[in-house]
Formats: C-alpha cells, structure tokens, sequence
C-alpha cells in the first residue's frame, strides 16, 4: 500500500523533502512505541542510521531540547539538527512534534550540514490494550540540493526501513527495559528529570535561509552502488503506508 507524489517538474533536484507514513504495529501498545520513541539510551540500540543524539536541557515538563545527527549515504555530508521537542499524552494516544532552533552554544559543526526541520510529528493511536498504530510526518530542509536518487533510496528503502525497526524495537523493548532502569521515565514522570534549564529567550527559530547550502546534486549514484550495491528490500508481515512530496528549487 504504497504511492509516491512527485514535484512536475521531475528534472530538477530536491531540495525540500516532505514524508507522511504510517505503520500498524501489531502486538505493540500505544505506550511502549511512546517510550521507545523518547528513550535515549535504547535508541542507540536500534538506530542505525543515528550518528550521535543527547539532551541539551529543559524547557516546561514536556518540552526539551535535543542534538541529533544522521547518517547519509555517501558520498554526501552527514546531516545533524539541533531542535525543540515538545509531547502530550492525549488519553491513550500520544502526540510527539519538534522543529528545529538555533542554540548559542550549539552552532553548525565543520564535519555536518545543519540541516532543518520544519515540522517533524509522531502520533501513536491506540488501537487496543495491546495494538497500536504509528503516524509518521516530517518536512524537512535537508539544505542542500540533494540528487533525485538519494530521495528516492530514502523514500522507498530507508524510511519504511526505519519505521519498521521502530516496530521491531518496540517489540523488544519491555524485556530491555527491565534491565536497565525500569523506573526511570522522564517523559512519564517529569520530576525525574534532571536536564539543565533552558532559558527560552536564548533560543531563535532556525531559519533555512541562515544556513549555507550545499551542492550536492552531482553525487554518482553508480559509486555508491559500486561499494555494496542497494541490496533487495526484506519483506515484513507490518503493513506500512506512506506519501512523499518532493519540492524542488523553482517550486518552494
């Protein structure tokens, strides 16, 4: 179940990408995927696309903000964000939203894009005591004008890749959680958290504009099949859906 929307004008390279998915995660409540979603440590565990993640300090009871860099393939710079993540239980669903800021003693890294996220959201639906399905929705600039094929690999191969291992993760995680800190929820329980205070004056939007594009639209596809090739995409029992719209320069 699976479409694709393309820009009309399919020559030109990407450089705003917009992603909506959604996952059905059977056997998997509602609270289990809202944990996994929020708990750092186990992130690390399953992400693999994940370069580095941490805190940066607190906002309200159900806000932060939080570094996160990404591996892209290469032979494109690997990617990081600096953002503001806010999350509200709502019954038994839960919400999850960030957008990306700049923080004074968090500027751009010489070996990363700064890229932004214009609005990224989870929404985990209960679906029954043990049921639970996940939407997916980001827009981002990846700042850059990034080669038709590097959208394509990440529409069709790397994000249902990455929502079903949000799945596979949430079906291992109550036994990880057992072992390691069992307790400890700060998103659950905010007086367990124990992050530094953001002063929220200190923090601006992050502005796409203000960041230095990269020209990225030449990288050779072939090169990189050369180093491993695409590999065929497993087959998995979890029905996924998902929409992407590709924005190109003459149509932002």
């Amino acid at each position: 179940n699976k479409k694709t929307l393309l820009s009309p004008d399919l020559d030109k390279n990407v450089s705003l990408v917009f992603v909506q998915m959604r996952i059905v995660c059977k056997d998997v409540s509602a609270e289990t995927v809202y944990d996994v979603l929020h708990d750092t440590p186990y992130r690390r565990k399953w992400d693999a696309n994940m370069i580095d993640t941490y805190d940066i300090g607190r906002l309200t009871v159900n806000a932060d903000v939080g570094y996160y860099s990404w591996r892209c393939p290469p032979p494109l710079k690997n990617r990081d964000f600096v953002t503001m993540r806010s999350w509200l239980p709502l019954g038994n669903d839960y919400l999850i939203i960030n957008y990306s800021v700049k923080h004074p003693q968090h500027p751009p890294k010489k070996d990363y894009v700064r890229a932004v996220s214009l609005l990224t959201g989870y929404l985990i639906q209960s679906t029954g005591p043990s049921s639970s399905t996940l939407y997916y929705l980001t827009q981002v600039d990846p700042k850059g004008s990034l080669p038709k094929w590097v959208v394509n690999r990440v529409s069709q191969f790397v994000a249902p890749k990455a929502m079903r291992k949000i799945y596979k993760a949430s079906l291992k995680y109550p036994e990880w959680k057992r072992k390691h800190n069992p307790q400890l929820k700060p998103w659950l329980y905010p007086e367990q958290n124990s992050l530094p205070s953001v002063d929220p004056s200190a923090l601006t939007l992050q502005r796409a504009d203000s960041l230095e594009n990269i020209d990225e639209s030449a990288a050779n596809e072939e090169k990189q099949r050369g180093k491993g090739g695409r590999g065929r995409a497993g087959v998995s029992s979890v029905d996924t859906d998902h929409t992407l719209i590709l924005y190109t320069n003459s149509t932002r």
